[in-house]
């Protein structure tokens, strides 16, 4: 199995510059907010669907071990395949 820090995932996510702006993930417009602390050993992401009731939460800590991510209350996939389809507008 390939660490996570080392994955398409990882790559496109510290694609995302840090701040707030619009994506588009399965024809859903997402308000995506990213933020990077402890000098890149902690990665917060939170994107909500506008004018619906889906959200994407995560905190990822590329650093640790092979990369460990703790998504809010949903499946490691769903966040996985959020990040590595969303596309900027």
């Amino acid at each position: 199995m390939q660490a996570l820090n080392q994955s398409l995932f990882h790559q496109k996510l510290l694609s995302f510059s840090d701040g707030a702006y619009d994506v588009m993930y399965q024809e859903k417009r997402y308000l995506f907010r990213k933020e990077t602390h402890l000098e890149g050993k902690l990665i917060k992401v939170y994107a909500e669907a506008l004018g619906a009731t889906d959200f994407i939460s995560l905190n990822y800590y590329p650093q640790t071990a092979d990369g460990l991510l703790k998504p809010c209350e949903m499946p490691k996939a769903k966040v996985i395949d959020f990040i590595i389809d969303a596309t900027l507008l």
